[in-house]
């Protein structure tokens, strides 16, 4: 579970990093030499960041001016560009912002909206650029019928000042195609403050299913009015049903949450498992203590639905099967729980022992969800943690360590009653301490069908910004360079989820701030 203090530091952090190019850029070409027009040099660059649907706002691309110290001002009239072809049809509109001297992006000085109806086009301006650097920011908004599997690619060529001269634009060698995407979730929607801590599964009828809390008055953890939302796509993740709220613990909704929401899909019942952690008044992890019962700590709680989704089961505790009464807390790890190739159901867990010492682990059941048990810790002071079978009767259990930097890795053959620390562990994935994404799928690659490990996080060592896709194709053995994806490099609360849409592409579900982001990645880019 995250902490208040993680969100208060992600706040800060947005206003740091909230749109920045001084951020890592993935990049497909070398950067290009600005040319000098009496000592005046125009470059565009490119942010990493999708552009979503739903959104108002997405920035597209930053121009820069640079007129030399010494220099007359100059006033640029007119701006060209160019858009690829197939966003003609995804783009409603594009707004073109002045920022001045500050080079982060801004919607304060709108200098002209357009409607583009050819690839080429030209925007009028009227900028007085004294000496120093000036910055031009574009930015899109889509169509509410935008295909999400296409790209939206801008690209600046060249400005023309008062006096007729032509300023080209060189480039950085920035990505310029840019990913669509969807705002599933937006801050404000439904009522809700805020939307945080996503899990994602495909069921075999090819629908997802994405699960989240609804945190209706603050953007805090629980104990607070959190119930557990959910939503469905029946076409990939292109479109999305209306949000049913599907665990709610009932009033007095102030002091009875419930939230953290991990989910799994069950082939061999058609069964949707979801589970949860509820805090009847402060019974989360800083106000629960030994015991079995709501009133002494909080409950490992689950719902489920036999019809794909569509409806739930009421939601019922699992606790006294599973936890030691000694222990402080004990819930489940938020993402994703899987299916052994054997089909034992495992959901990835945590629980805070009689001396308050976390510990990941893992709880299962082998009669299809009617009962269930634990693993034992497999790390102290690791919390949340994603977990895969990597060959049968193996799992990975890949977990948020305390110690910051990096993940932890450990594996067990016996369900979780003994564990052994994976030599990656601590070492291979960087980490700022934060949740993650972490699937096994079976795939379409080069060499043809291969089973691949999928992971997501905020790939940086201290802060929440770069959320990246990376992939193993070795069974999380080795996580090589040149199979990642950098997906958007803003700072957001950092919390992700994955799961396989088909043969060809993966799902991903992200925390923007306050808001839930989903994007469809084909396997080919993030396998090079």
């Amino acid at each position: 579970m995250s902490r208040a203090k993680s969100v208060l530091s992600c706040l800060l952090l947005v206003l740091i990093c909230s749109v920045s190019c001084s951020r890592s850029i993935s990049t497909t070409s070398p950067a290009t030499t600005a040319p000098s027009v009496n000592g005046v040099s125009i470059t565009s660059t490119a942010p990493a960041v999708p552009v979503l649907r739903g959104t108002a706002y997405n920035p597209l691309l930053r121009v820069t001016l640079y007129v030399p110290a010494g220099g007359k001002s100059i006033n640029f009239q007119r701006i060209k560009a160019r858009l690829n072809g197939t966003a003609l049809q995804d783009v409603e509109k594009l707004d073109v912002y002045l920022t001045g001297s500050e080079a982060l992006f801004s919607t304060s000085n709108l200098i002209k909206s357009i409607k583009p109806t050819s690839e080429e086009f030209e925007v009028p301006l009227s900028i007085q650029a004294k000496p120093g650097k000036h910055y031009i920011w574009f930015s899109a908004t889509l169509k509410e019928t935008a295909n999400i599997d296409n790209k939206v690619e801008l690209r600046a060529t060249q400005l023309t000042d008062a006096n007729g001269k032509v300023y080209p634009v060189a480039e950085d060698g920035s990505t310029y195609a840019k990913r669509l995407g969807i705002a599933l979730r937006k801050a404000g929607e439904d009522g809700s403050h805020t939307y945080r801590i996503p899990g994602i599964a495909t069921t075999d009828k090819g629908t997802l299913v994405a699960v989240y809390d609804i945190r209706y008055e603050h953007a805090g953890d629980l104990p607070a009015n959190i119930d557990v939302g959910m939503s469905r796509s029946t076409d990939g993740g292109k479109n999305w049903e209306p949000m049913q709220i599907i665990m709610d613990m009932g009033a007095p909704h102030e002091n009875n949450g419930i939230g953290d929401p991990s989910i799994l899909f069950d082939p061999a019942t058609g069964k949707i498992w979801v589970a949860a952690l509820w805090s009847k008044g402060n019974r989360s992890i800083a106000g629960s203590g030994p015991g079995l019962s709501p009133d002494e700590t909080g409950q490992f709680v689950l719902v489920s639905s036999d019809d794909d989704g569509k409806t739930w089961s009421e939601p019922y505790s699992i606790t006294g099967q599973i936890k030691n009464p000694d222990w402080r807390i004990y819930f489940n790890g938020p993402g994703n729980g899987i299916v052994m190739q054997n089909g034992t159901l495992v959901f990835p867990s945590q629980y805070w022992d009689e001396h308050k010492m976390p510990h990941s682990s893992i709880i299962y059941s082998q009669d299809n969800g009617k009962t269930w048990k634990s693993g034992i810790g497999a790390k102290a002071n690791t919390t949340e943690s994603q977990v895969v079978e990597t060959t049968p009767g193996t799992l990975m259990l890949n977990m948020r360590d305390n110690r910051g930097r990096f993940r932890s890795v450990a594996t067990t053959t016996d369900l979780g009653q003994t564990w052994v620390e994976h030599h990656t562990s601590y070492s291979a994935l960087p980490d700022p301490v934060c949740m993650a994404g972490f699937i096994k799928a079976d795939v379409r690659t080069k060499s043809g069908q291969q089973e691949v490990l999928f992971f997501s996080n905020v790939a940086t060592p201290h802060s929440r910004y770069n959320i990246t896709l990376k992939a193993s194709t070795d069974l999380g053995e080795t996580w090589q360079p040149e199979n990642q994806l950098l997906i958007d490099e803003r700072g957001t609360y950092g919390y992700s989820a994955l799961t396989k849409i088909d043969d060809n592409t993966i799902g991903l579900l992200y925390e923007g701030v306050r808001e839930l982001y989903f994007v469809r990645v084909p396997v080919s880019e993030v396998l090079n």
